[in-house]
C-alpha cells in the first residue's frame, strides 16, 4: 500500500514538473519570438539576456545575430560589452578594497592620488571623497570630446593621460550636493584601485574580485573579435565568442580601447551578468566570505548626502545602482553604452528578482526600452499602486519659470544646453507641469510638500528645493536651475539673430555669385567666404574615421582656422560696411546681418566655443 501510494506521488510530482518546464519553455519561447520581432523592427542586430527568478533559477535567452556580415546567430553563452555596466563591477571592486580596511568611503582621493590635480574651491571644507566617485556627486565633468572620440588609445595607455591637468578634473559643485554623471569620476577610482594594489585595475579586478563573484566568463581587460592590437602586459585577448558590435543599416564595429576604460570597458556573458545580480541582490557574501559589508551593500542604490536626497526625494543613484520607477515596477539599474553595444541590468530586492540584457548594436533611434518592458513582463512583478495624491506645500508657485541644467554632458557644450535644453515649469493650482523645449511635456502630481509624482511614476519622482540661494528642480538624477528670463530672452534672441545673420550671408552671398555681382569689395564677400571653409570641413569629416574625430587632423584643423577666420571676416564685411554707410537700402540691411552674426559669433567665444579645437573639447 505504501509502495503504491509512493508510485502514484512519484508519477505525480514527474507530471507537476513536466507541466512546469513546458509551461516555462512556452513561457521562454514567447519572450524570444517577441525580443527577435523586436530586435528586428527596430533595426538591431542581436541580444543575449538573463532573468533571474526569486526561486534562483536563471533563465537564459539569445536572439538575433551575432555579426551581421557573416550572418552567425547569437548564442547564449555569446560574449557582449556592457559599457557602463562596467561601473557596477568596478563599484564592487572598491567596496570591496573598503570592506578589507584598505580604503575607506570617507577617504578624501588627495590622500590616495596626491599627483592628481583636482580643481576644488569647497577642498578645506568638502574635499572630493570616494563615495563621491562612486555616486557621481564629486563634481566632476562627465567626458571631453576628445576622450571620448579618439584611436590614439592603446590597451596599456595610463589612466592618467586621460585626466591630465587640472582644467579637466575641475569641480563644478560642491561635493556630495548634486548627482552628475560622470566617466571621468571612474577613471579616478582605476586609478585608485591602481594605487592601492600596486598593478593595473584590471589585473587586480580580474584576479581577486571576478573570481569570488563567481564570473569566470568575463574580464575588465580590453578583448577584441579582429586580431591582435600593441598590448602590453595585459597583452590583447582575441575572443571569437566575443559577438561583432554594430550601428544603423547594420554597419559592423569592432572593439575599440577606450581612454576612460574603468568606466566602460567590460566582456561578459548573460550567464555571468546574473551571477552578479544574485550576488547584488544578496548579503554582500561570495560563499563564506564577506565580500562586501552589509552596511556597503545597503548603499548600493539608495541616494545619500545630496541636496535632493535630504529635501526627501528616494530616487537617485547609491553607491553603485540608480533607482528605477518604471511600468509601475520599482528597481535598481545601470544601463551602458559603448561602442557598437548597449545593456540594461537591473534588480529587484523585494522580490529576489533581476535581469540583464546585452545588445550589438548601439542604434540611436531604437526603442530600448521596448525590450525592459517584455524582460518586466516575463518576470511577473507585483505592480505598485501610484502614491497617493498629497498636499503641495503653499509657496510652489514661486518655483515656476525656465529651468536649465546644472550639469550636462559636455563642458564645453554649455551654451547648447543652456540655449537648447531649458525646460519651463507651470502651475496651474492643481498639479506642476515640466514643459521641455524638447520633448514631451510631463505632468507632476502633487505627493507631499516640495515633493511630486511625474504620471508615469509609482513614487515621487521630483523635488523642488534650493541650494546655494538657488531655485531648483530635481529627479535625483537631472538638476535644473532656475534662469533669469532676461537673460534667457538675450540668449534665445542672440541665438536667432545669429542664425539668421550668417544664413542671410550664405544665401545672398551665393545668390550674389551667381549672378555675378559678387566682387572682393563686396561686404559679404570674405563672410561668405568664411563660411564657406566653415562647411567645407563637413566632407572632410565624413570622410574619416569617427573614432578620430577629437583628434588633431585635416578637417579639425580647417574646422579651428575656419572659426577663426569667421568672426574677424564678419568683422571687416562689417566695418567696410560702416564706412560706406548710408549708401543703399542693400547696404544696410547688409550691416544689419553682419552685426547680427557677429554677435553671435563673440558670444560664442565667451562661452568657449570658438575658435573650435575639437582636440580640447
Amino acid at each position: 500500500m505504501k509502495r503504491s501510494i509512493w508510485n502514484s506521488l512519484r508519477c505525480l510530482l514527474l507530471a507537476s514538473g513536466l507541466v512546469l518546464a513546458l509551461s516555462s519553455q512556452a513561457a521562454d519561447g514567447a519572450l524570444r519570438s517577441d525580443i527577435t520581432a523586436a530586435l528586428k523592427e527596430e533595426g538591431l542586430a542581436g541580444a543575449v539576456w538573463s532573468e533571474v527568478l526569486p526561486t534562483g533559477r536563471v533563465n537564459l535567452g539569445a536572439a538575433g545575430v551575432a555579426n551581421a556580415g557573416s550572418n552567425s546567430a547569437m548564442a547564449p553563452d555569446a560574449k557582449v560589452q556592457v559599457g557602463s555596466v562596467a561601473k557596477v563591477v568596478l563599484a564592487l571592486g572598491v567596496l570591496q578594497l573598503i570592506t578589507e580596511n584598505r580604503l575607506q568611503l570617507d577617504t578624501p582621493v588627495s590622500e590616495v592620488l596626491p599627483e592628481l590635480a583636482i580643481n576644488n574651491r569647497w577642498q578645506a571644507s568638502d574635499p572630493v571623497r570616494i563615495r563621491h566617485l562612486l555616486d557621481h556627486t564629486a563634481g566632476l565633468d562627465n567626458i571631453r570630446f576628445w576622450q571620448a572620440f579618439s584611436s590614439k588609445p592603446t590597451p596599456d595607455t595610463p589612466l592618467a593621460e586621460a585626466l591630465d591637468g587640472s582644467r579637466l578634473l575641475r569641480v563644478r559643485t560642491r561635493p556630495g550636493s548634486r548627482y552628475a554623471y560622470s566617466n571621468m569620476g571612474y577613471g579616478v577610482l582605476g586609478m585608485v584601485i591602481e594605487k592601492i594594489a600596486g598593478q593595473r585595475y584590471e589585473s587586480y579586478l580580474d584576479a581577486h574580485l571576478l573570481p569570488l563573484l563567481g564570473m569566470r566568463d568575463s574580464t575588465f581587460g580590453f578583448v577584441t573579435q579582429t586580431g591582435p592590437r600593441p598590448g602590453g602586459q595585459l597583452g590583447v585577448q582575441v575572443d571569437p565568442r566575443l559577438a561583432m558590435g554594430h550601428f544603423e543599416h547594420g554597419r559592423t564595429q569592432p572593439a575599440v580601447p577606450l581612454y576612460l576604460r574603468p568606466a566602460g570597458q567590460f566582456t561578459t556573458t548573460a550567464a555571468d551578468m546574473a551571477r552578479l545580480a544574485q550576488f547584488l541582490l544578496g548579503d554582500g557574501k561570495a560563499g563564506d566570505q564577506v565580500l562586501v559589508a552589509p552596511g556597503l551593500m545597503a548603499a548600493l542604490a539608495t541616494p545619500e548626502g545630496t541636496d535632493a536626497a535630504q529635501a526627501g526625494l528616494l530616487a537617485g543613484h547609491g553607491l553603485a545602482l540608480a533607482t528605477r520607477d518604471r511600468h509601475n515596477v520599482s528597481g535598481a539599474c545601470h544601463p551602458g553604452t559603448t561602442v557598437g553595444f548597449r545593456a540594461m541590468l537591473c534588480i529587484f530586492p523585494e522580490q529576489k528578482s533581476a535581469y540583464f540584457i546585452g545588445f550589438n548594436a548601439d542604434v540611436e533611434q531604437a526603442d530600448y526600452e521596448r525590450f525592459n518592458r517584455l524582460l518586466l513582463r516575463e518576470l511577473d512583478l507585483p505592480l505598485r499602486a501610484p502614491a497617493p495624491r498629497g498636499t503641495p506645500a503653499p509657496t510652489v508657485e514661486n518655483w515656476q519659470g525656465v529651468y536649465v541644467p546644472a550639469s550636462g554632458g559636455l563642458a564645453g557644450m554649455a551654451w547648447v544646453d543652456t540655449v537648447f535644453g531649458f525646460l519651463r515649469l507651470k502651475w496651474d493650482g492643481d498639479n506642476m507641469y515640466l514643459i521641455p523645449f524638447q520633448g514631451e511635456p510631463k505632468e507632476l502630481e502633487p505627493v507631499d510638500g516640495m515633493l511630486f509624482r511625474a504620471s508615469d511614476r509609482s513614487a515621487a519622482s521630483h523635488v523642488l528645493l534650493q541650494s546655494e540661494g538657488r531655485h531648483v528642480i530635481s529627479d535625483g538624477l537631472h538638476t535644473w536651475e532656475r534662469a533669469s528670463m532676461l537673460r534667457m530672452l538675450v540668449l534665445w534672441a542672440s541665438a536667432a539673430l545669429g542664425v539668421i545673420g550668417l544664413l542671410y550671408v550664405l544665401l545672398v552671398g551665393l545668390w550674389r555669385a551667381a549672378r555675378r555681382v559678387l566682387s572682393r569689395r563686396d561686404h559679404l564677400f570674405a563672410p561668405l567666404l568664411a563660411e564657406l571653409a566653415l562647411l567645407l570641413t563637413l566632407p572632410l569629416f565624413y570622410l574619416q574615421s569617427w573614432q578620430s574625430l577629437g583628434e588633431v587632423s585635416p578637417a579639425s584643423v580647417l574646422l579651428l582656422l575656419a572659426t577663426i577666420a569667421l568672426p574677424l571676416a564678419v568683422a571687416f564685411g562689417l566695418a567696410r560696411c560702416w564706412r560706406e554707410r548710408g549708401a543703399t537700402a542693400q547696404e544696410r540691411v547688409d550691416w544689419l546681418a553682419l552685426l547680427a552674426a557677429l554677435q553671435l559669433l563673440l558670444v560664442l567665444a565667451w562661452w568657449g566655443l570658438l575658435p573650435l579645437r575639437l582636440w580640447q573639447l
